[in-house]
C-alpha cells in the first residue's frame, strides 16, 4: 500500500504545475472577471487543505482535483460552477472542509452541487453495494442536479486513467462499478468519447490478454490503415471543396472494446472485422442550413461510393433522447471494403462529444427535451418505494443503453421508446390508466395485440376496455422500465384489494361460528394449507379456491387436540414440575409462554439471528408463516420487531431443567499463533467435553479472528467455556456471536 504521508516529490510538483496551467488554458473561455476570484479561492482551499494529502493510489489529492476540474471543463464542457466544485470535491470527501465552510465562502449554486457531492461521498464511505437501498439514494442524488453526476463521471474517468497505481482487488472493484454504472450513464448523457474510453480502460484491467492482443494488432496495421483512409478521403475532399463547403474530414479507429464485441458478436477473428475505422465529415454552417447541408454531403459521398441502404441511420430528423444528432451511412470503398461515414455539423459534433453540457450553449434546441424526459423517468423509478433493490437496479439499467424507436400517436405526436418496446409499453408511456385498460391497438390501421413490437414510423392508436385488468404475465410483454414499474404497482394494488376482501370474508364467517381470526391463527392457517404468503391465502379465500368450511374444520380439530393435550398434561403433571407465576406476571395479568424441553403443544423455533440458549432472557415473536420464533431480548432485530410489530410479541421465559443441546457461536480474537486453533479445540472437546460443529480462523497483520460454533446445554455452561478460552495464552477477547 502506498505511503499516504509521503511528501510531494519534485516531479509531482511539476505535474501539479502543469495540470494547473492546463486548467487555466481550458477554462479561459468560460471565466469572466468576476469568476476569477471565486476560482482562485477554490484553488487556494485545495492548496491549503490538500497539499500533503494523498489518495489510496498514492497520487497527490491536489493533482487529482486539478485533473478532475480540467476534465469537467475541457472534456465534459461544463462551466465555472462545476469547475469550482471539482476543485473542492476531494477535500470535502476527505473531511478537510465542511459544507458550512463552503457556504461561507461560495455562492448558492456551488453549495447546491457540493451538497449533492457530499451525499455521494457519504454513501461511498458506507461501501454502498449496488444491491442495497443506499444505492438508490446514490442515484437519486445524481438525478437532483445533473452536474453532480457529471463531476462524479469526471472523477471516475480520472481514477480509471490512473488505475495501474491501485492494487489488483481495487482495480477489479472500480472497473466493475464503472462498467456497470458510469460507462452506461456517460452513454445515456451523450458523452460518447468518455464512455468509449471508460469501456476500453475497464477491458484493460479485466480482460488484459485480449486487450493487449487487439492493441498489438491495431499497432501492426496502423500504417496500412492510415494509407487506406487517405485514399478514401482524397476524392471526397476535392468534391466538398468544389461545392464551397466549410468542412473538416478525418478518420478514426474504433475502440478496442467495440472491436472485441464485434469479434464476439460476429464470431470472427481480428482480421475478419471489416469496419475497424470510420470516416467523420464535420461541416461548419448555420443552424438553419444544418440539415440541408448534411444531406448535400451525404449525396456527394454516395455519388462517389456505393451505399448500403440498410445501414442508413438518420438522427437528423429525430435526434436520440440524449441529444445525439448525426447522419450515418456505410459505403463500399476501395478494395471492396465497407466503410462507415458519419456526417454532422460542428454544433452536432460538440454535442456528440460533450453530451448534455453542450446543450447549455445552444438554447432552443429541441433535443434537450428528451434529456429532461429521461431524468423525469429516472426519478419516477428512484422514488418508487415499492420496488426492492434488485428489481430497482434491473429497471434502472433498462433506461441506460437502449437503442430507440420513434412512433406516432393518431394526432401525429412523436413518442420515443426503447428498441423492443411493445404496444403495452406504448400504452403505459401515455398514461398508467391507459396501460392498465389496454386490450390491443391499431397500428398503421391494422389491429394488433398488446405483444406487437413497435417499429420506426408506426402510427399507434391504443384500444382500451373498462373491464380489462392488468395480468401478471404482462411482465413478460413489457420491456421499458416505466411500464414495468407501473405494472408491478398495479398488480400489487389488485393483490392487496383481493387479500383484504378475503380477510373480511373469512373474519365474518368465523364470527358467525363464534371464532376469532387472530394473527397467530392466520400464521397457522397459512402453514397448514401450504401457502407462500398471507396474501396468497386470503386471495384464494376471496376467489373461492379455498372453502371457509375447510378452515373451520381445521380450527375445530386443533381445538380438540389442545383440549386432549391439556387434560393429559394436567393429569400427569407432578408438584415438583409445577411453575408458579411470579408476582410481576400475576399483576401484569398477561400470559407468559413457558419454554421447556418437553413442550410439545406449541409450534416454536429458536431464531437463527440470535441463537438463544437455555438461560438467556427471551421473548416470543408470532411469525407470519406460522408458529412462534424465540429470540434473545438483546437480539439485534429486537428493537425493530418491537417498534413495527409490537402486537406480535409474546412474553416468554425458560422453565424446568436445562436440557437438550443448543447451538451457540463465539467470536475469538488474539495473537496469530500456529497452535492457537489446537488449544481452543482442546478446551472445547477435552476440558469441557462439548461437541464442536465448526471453527473458522482468519489472520491479518499478526492478529487472528475466529468464529467457533459449539453445542451447549445452557448459558452457564457457555459462560464457563468463554472464560476458559479467554484464559488461553494469546487470546485477547471472546464474545457471543449472533449469526451461526
Amino acid at each position: 500500500m502506498p505511503n499516504l504521508n509521503k511528501p510531494i516529490t519534485p516531479q509531482e510538483k511539476k505535474d501539479i504545475l502543469q495540470s494547473y496551467k492546463s486548467l487555466l488554458n481550458a477554462s479561459e473561455a468560460i471565466i469572466q472577471s468576476g469568476d476569477v476570484k471565486m476560482i482562485r479561492e477554490a484553488i487556494a482551499v485545495s492548496l491549503q487543505k490538500a497539499t500533503n494529502i494523498r489518495r489510496i493510489s498514492g497520487t497527490p489529492a491536489l493533482l487529482h482535483s486539478l485533473e478532475i476540474a480540467r476534465i469537467v471543463v475541457e472534456e465534459v464542457g461544463l462551466g465555472r460552477t462545476s469547475l469550482i466544485c471539482s476543485l473542492l470535491y476531494d477535500v470535502l470527501r476527505n473531511g478537510e472542509i465542511s459544507i458550512e465552510e463552503i457556504r461561507e465562502q461560495f455562492d448558492d449554486h456551488v453549495v447546491l452541487i457540493m451538497e449533492g457531492l457530499h451525499k455521494v461521498a457519504d454513501l461511498y464511505n458506507r461501501n454502498t453495494s449496488i444491491k442495497s437501498e443506499n444505492f438508490r439514494k446514490l442515484l437519486l442524488t445524481f438525478a437532483q442536479d445533473v452536474r453532480v453526476i457529471l463531476v462524479i463521471i469526471a472523477d471516475r474517468l480520472r481514477t480509471m486513467r490512473t488505475l495501474e497505481r491501485y492494487d489488483q482487488q481495487s482495480q477489479e472493484i472500480i472497473s466493475s462499478e464503472v462498467a456497470y454504472l458510469y460507462a452506461p450513464m456517460a452513454h445515456r448523457l451523450g458523452l460518447y468519447t468518455i464512455k468509449s474510453e471508460m469501456e476500453d480502460l475497464v477491458m484493460k484491467f479485466t480482460n488484459r490478454e485480449m486487450y493487449k492482443f487487439i492493441a498489438k494488432k491495431l499497432n501492426e496495421t496502423k500504417r496500412a490503415r492510415e494509407k487506406y483512409i487517405s485514399e478514401f478521403i482524397a476524392p471526397l475532399k476535392k468534391e466538398l471543396a468544389e461545392q464551397g463547403l466549410d468542412f473538416d474530414i478525418k478518420g478514426r479507429t474504433k475502440t478496442i472494446n467495440s472491436i472485441y464485441h464485434k469479434m464476439r458478436k460476429q464470431n470472427v477473428e481480428f482480421e475478419q472485422v471489416y469496419d475497424l475505422f470510420a470516416i467523420r465529415i464535420i461541416i461548419d454552417t448555420d443552424i438553419k442550413r444544418e440539415k440541408a447541408e448534411c444531406w448535400k454531403v451525404y449525396s456527394i459521398v454516395t455519388d462517389k461510393y456505393q451505399p448500403n441502404p440498410s445501414r442508413l441511420r438518420d438522427w437528423l430528423s429525430v435526434p436520440k433522447s440524449n441529444g445525439y444528432e448525426s447522419l450515418h451511412t456505410t459505403v463500399l470503398g476501395p478494395n471492396h471494403k465497407w466503410i462507415e461515414v458519419q456526417i454532422r455539423t460542428k454544433r452536432m459534433d460538440e454535442i456528440a462529444e460533450k453530451g448534455l453540457a453542450a446543450h447549455w450553449r445552444y438554447k432552443g434546441i429541441k433535443s434537450e427535451r428528451g434529456l429532461d424526459q429521461w431524468l423525469t423517468n429516472v426519478r419516477e423509478i428512484l422514488e418508487n418505494p415499492e420496488v426492492n433493490a434488485v428489481d430497482f437496479i434491473d429497471d434502472f439499467r433498462l433506461n441506460l443503453y437502449d437503442e430507440e424507436v420513434f412512433v406516432f400517436t393518431p394526432k401525429g405526436d412523436l413518442r420515443r421508446l426503447p428498441k423492443g418496446a411493445t404496444v403495452l409499453d406504448f400504452a403505459f408511456d401515455i398514461h398508467s390508466e391507459v396501460g392498465k385498460k389496454c386490450v390491443g391497438a391499431r397500428v398503421n390501421q391494422k389491429n394488433v395485440s398488446i405483444k406487437y413490437e413497435l417499429r420506426n414510423g408506426d402510427q399507434v392508436e391504443i384500444q382500451t376496455s373498462s373491464n380489462q385488468e392488468p395480468k401478471r404475465d404482462w411482465l413478460n410483454v413489457v420491456s421499458t422500465s416505466r411500464a414495468r414499474t407501473k405494472l408491478k404497482q398495479a398488480l400489487r394494488d389488485i393483490e392487496y384489494k383481493e387479500a383484504e376482501i378475503g380477510r373480511e370474508m373469512l373474519a365474518r364467517r368465523l364470527k358467525n361460528w363464534k371464532m376469532e381470526l387472530t394473527d397467530q391463527l392466520i400464521g397457522q392457517l397459512v402453514k397448514h394449507f401450504r401457502y407462500k404468503s398471507v396474501h396468497d391465502f386470503f386471495r384464494d379465500i376471496a376467489e373461492d379456491n379455498l372453502d371457509a368450511v375447510a378452515v373451520k374444520e381445521y380450527i375445530l380439530k386443533e381445538r380438540e387436540k389442545e383440549k386432549e393435550l391439556a387434560e393429559s398434561q394436567l393429569a400427569g403433571r407432578s408438584a415438583e414440575n409445577f411453575v408458579t407465576p411470579t408476582e410481576h406476571e400475576e399483576e401484569a395479568g398477561q400470559d407468559v409462554l413457558l419454554i421447556d424441553k418437553n413442550l410439545s403443544n406449541v409450534n416454536f423455533q429458536l431464531a437463527k439471528c440470535c441463537n438463544p440458549i437455555f438461560g438467556d432472557d427471551i421473548f416470543g415473536f408470532v411469525s407470519v408463516t406460522g408458529g412462534i420464533r424465540i429470540h434473545r431480548k438483546n437480539c439485534p432485530n429486537a428493537p425493530d420487531m418491537r417498534q413495527k410489530y409490537g402486537y406480535r410479541i409474546v412474553p416468554a421465559r425458560w422453565t424446568g431443567e436445562a436440557g437438550g443441546s443448543y447451538l451457540a457461536a463465539l467470536r475469538v480474537t488474539g495473537e496469530d499463533d500456529i497452535g492457537i486453533v489446537t488449544n481452543i479445540s482442546q478446551v472445547v472437546s477435552k476440558d469441557m467435553g462439548l461437541k464442536m460443529r465448526s471453527i473458522n480462523v482468519n489472520s491479518h497483520d499478526g492478529v487472528f479472528e475466529g468464529t467457533l460454533s459449539v453445542f451447549v446445554n445452557n448459558k452457564q455452561l457457555l459462560n464457563t467455556l468463554m472464560k476458559k478460552i479467554k484464559n488461553i495464552r494469546g487470546v485477547f477477547d471472546v464474545s457471543r456471536f449472533d449469526a451461526v
